[in-house]
């Protein structure tokens, strides 16, 4: 019954619309190159908070989903990633467009990004209430274990230095003790600014971070050769998006396998669609009877990259709704946007808050079938989209940054905050520092120390008991091999630090 008002909630006119928004806008966001889908979901977030959170949450998820499958489509059709979950897109897909078959190339993208979202949003609903019951079970020393885990994990799995990213989630832990102390009520680095007593708005650094600085980073490695013309696009010839059934049949151990595995890395902190996709790629080509055609326009392996993709969405949701700990970058922007509504993700949502989570599984239903009709659709005319002046966009995204940084609290500190937060993510994205465990650290900082302080609180000051509890002393297990295997695997490729 609960599932069922779910969708009624999400088929009401104005939800419904405002979904179909989210997908529109994130499929133009998924198609441009370096629009991501972190991006356009960090830009869009504040124009959310005057809608109810089902509301807001539908344009949300809508531009989540569908910004990583049209990511698919640029990967196919110019070897460009759109996102950086279409990497191993390119793979085979551009391959198939160059002997002729972009269509169909385009229709695997759509159906097998679609079978992943649907698969991961299966997973969501089936083990998201269990999960959620026993972390009910938490304490304040689980609660900081596996919040040092999720930063750890992010900074394992970002691409250059383990060393870098753990330095990037200090620093974000840092930055995220500005201002009161939430226990004892004292003021910390605010220099007596009284607009710093709140500490610094996560939401407007986001937007800095991962909106305002690609901009800046486009703008300092455009080069006008770059920019694709109309003559050149013309030359892509786009027939039919099916293919024979014998076809499809083929690709169904590696479709499964690719479900069950996109799933699984979604819901580790920090992994994200790049990472699956390239291992769903891989170990389809492990499974293959047809290996030797893997990277060369093989069916088997576009479907397999396609459906991981998407498929890390359920299972990124699955990890934030349960444990209020983000799987991925864009699911930190929802616990952010979730905060600004007053609602805490964690097991205590799926009580106080059931119908919301009953509405966000339906939005990736229904977000899913409507990206399936829209891609299969429209696939004759998405290279439209890639004759938009990029300069234009620039624009846009700029003025949407400052619009949206400062209408959350109308404040001029919070635009300050986001050109900073833009400025910092730039210098980081220059010298190859992944910013994914600054905003983590960021937003999990208050967790992390509230959590720390109420277990030192609970055992007289003793550390020792912080190891005494099994589930505790498990994440701390984890974090370390984490830590361990990600060293060892950079120490063993050139050039690693």
């Amino acid at each position: 019954m609960d599932m069922i008002n779910g969708f009624l909630t999400v088929l009401e006119p104005l939800t419904f619309l405002y979904l179909l928004i989210g997908v529109l806008a994130g499929s133009v966001l998924g198609v441009l190159p370096g629009l991501t889908a972190t991006m356009g979901v960090a830009v869009l977030t504040p124009l959310t908070f005057w809608l109810p959170p089902a509301q807001g949450f539908a344009m949300l998820i809508g531009v989540y989903n569908s910004a990583i499958w049209a990511g698919g489509i640029t990967a196919i059709l110019i070897n460009t990633p759109g996102t950086p979950a279409s990497i191993a897109s390119t793979f085979d897909g551009y391959a198939m467009t160059k002997r002729g078959e972009a269509g169909v190339a385009l229709g695997i993208n759509t159906i097998y990004s679609v079978i992943g979202g649907l698969f991961s949003t299966l997973v969501l609903a089936v083990f998201s209430f269990p999960l959620s019951k026993f972390a009910l079970s938490f304490g304040p020393s689980e609660y900081f274990a596996i919040s040092i885990w999720g930063i750890t994990m992010m900074a394992a799995v970002s691409n250059g230095s383990v060393i870098k990213g753990l330095i990037l989630g200090v620093a974000g832990l840092l930055v995220s003790t500005v201002g009161v102390d939430p226990m004892l009520g004292f003021k910390r680095f605010t220099f007596g600014n009284t607009n710093l007593m709140d500490g610094i708005s996560f939401v407007p650094v986001l937007i800095g971070m991962f909106g305002l600085s690609e901009v800046f980073y486009q703008i300092s490695t455009f080069r006008q050769a770059d920019q694709r013309t109309g003559a050149e696009l013309s030359r892509i010839r786009i027939s039919g998006v099916f293919m024979k059934w014998v076809r499809y049949a083929a690709t169904i151990p590696s479709t499964i396998m690719s479900c069950i595995v996109s799933v699984v890395v979604g819901a580790i902190p920090g992994a994200g669609g790049d990472i699956a996709s390239i291992i769903c790629w891989g170990q389809a080509k492990k499974m293959s009877k047809k290996s030797e055609e893997f990277g060369k326009g093989s069916v088997e392996g576009l479907a397999a990259s396609c459906t991981g993709n998407n498929g890390v969405i359920g299972g990124a949701l699955t990890t934030m709704l349960t444990l209020g700990i983000p799987g991925d970058a864009v699911t930190a922007i929802l616990i952010g946007s979730l905060m600004v509504y007053g609602i805490q993700p964690g097991p205590a949502m799926f009580v106080e808050h059931k119908p919301l989570v009953m509405t966000i599984i339906a939005l990736m239903v229904v977000a899913n079938l409507i990206i399936l009709v829209l891609g299969l659709a429209t696939s004759r005319i998405s290279t439209k989209i890639l004759l938009v002046n990029q300069k234009t966009i620039w624009v846009m995204v700029i003025i949407l940054c400052v619009i949206g940084s400062f209408a959350l609290n109308n404040s001029f500190y919070d635009v300050v905050f986001m050109f900073v937060g833009g400025l910092v993510g730039f210098v980081c994205r220059k010298l190859d520092f992944p910013t994914g465990p600054f905003i983590l650290g960021l937003l999990l900082g208050k967790l992390v120390e509230s959590n720390l302080r109420r277990g030192l609180s609970l055992t007289q000051g003793s550390y020792i008991d912080f190891f005494n509890r099994p589930i505790t002393l498990a994440i701390f297990g984890l974090i370390v091999l984490s830590l361990v295997w990600s060293l060892k695997k950079k120490a063993g490729q050139p050039g690693a630090t």
